[in-house]
């Protein structure tokens, strides 16, 4: 006979394939759905992506780079430690005058599964100088003292002084328990703890407001780096 008979090589060959390109479309926007998850998770509780938006941490961060945050260790309980540089809620508008960038449809669904910063989200970044009971001073050009040790700041902008001697540059404080005094690593370029003294807060970062710490340059390829704590925040006698 010419007609294929039923259960034939040739009908078994051609239903399991039939079936199987239904079963796939059927299952992609399960697949999706998964993959969508997934990517939230991992941005609530693992990484996050973060834009540089200034020049006040060159050259450690360049404007433009995209940075992961480490966003776990807090959820264990982990401080920031001295010389981390780390991402936060802007703690008191010091971005008050700072103008929301623009975004398009494409940046928000990235925003939205943590592929790209939130445009919304008013955060900062910056190097983590001093914690709970620490006092950090500033006298002259510097050097930067903590708990009355000078550091060695190779990470600070090349032709920049460790210490500003403008209006703010000059400073002695001490920080309160569960809070933080930051700087940028631009010295000359940073709107920083020491220009927020005067303000509620006193320029302190408040543990809490803090997103997590910048671990890696993740974009563009040619600036793939890890960011390591310095060794000048691991010398001897820096604790009191």
């Amino acid at each position: 006979m010419a007609d294929t008979a039923v259960g034939s090589p040739e009908s078994r060959y051609r239903k399991p394939g039939r079936r199987q390109q239904r079963s796939f479309w059927m299952e992609l926007p399960l697949l999706v759905g998964i993959a969508l998850v997934l990517a939230l998770l991992i941005k609530t509780f693992l990484l996050q992506a973060f834009s540089i938006p200034s020049d006040s941490m060159r050259n450690t961060l360049l404007k433009g780079d995209r940075v992961l945050v480490d966003k776990l260790t807090p959820w264990f309980g982990s401080q920031p430690e001295r010389g981390e540089v780390v991402v936060f809620h802007d703690p008191g508008d010091w971005l008050k005058n700072e103008p929301t960038p623009r975004t398009n449809g494409v940046q928000k669904a990235l925003s939205f599964v943590g592929l790209m910063p939130s445009a919304e989200e008013k955060d900062l970044i910056k190097r983590v100088v001093g914690v709970g009971g620490d006092t950090v001073e500033c006298k002259g050009e510097g050097p930067l003292k903590v708990n009355g040790k000078a550091l060695d700041e190779p990470y600070v902008f090349p032709g920049n002084t460790a210490c500003s001697t403008d209006e703010g540059g000059q400073f002695k404080v001490t920080v309160p328990a569960g809070h933080l005094w930051v700087m940028g690593d631009h010295r000359q370029a940073s709107g920083d703890s020491r220009y927020h003294q005067h303000e509620p807060g006193a320029g302190m970062v408040p543990v809490d407001d803090v997103v997590g710490r910048a671990v890696a340059v993740a974009w563009p390829l040619d600036r793939l780096d890890n960011l390591p704590v310095p060794d000048t925040f691991g010398r001897p006698g820096l604790d009191k």
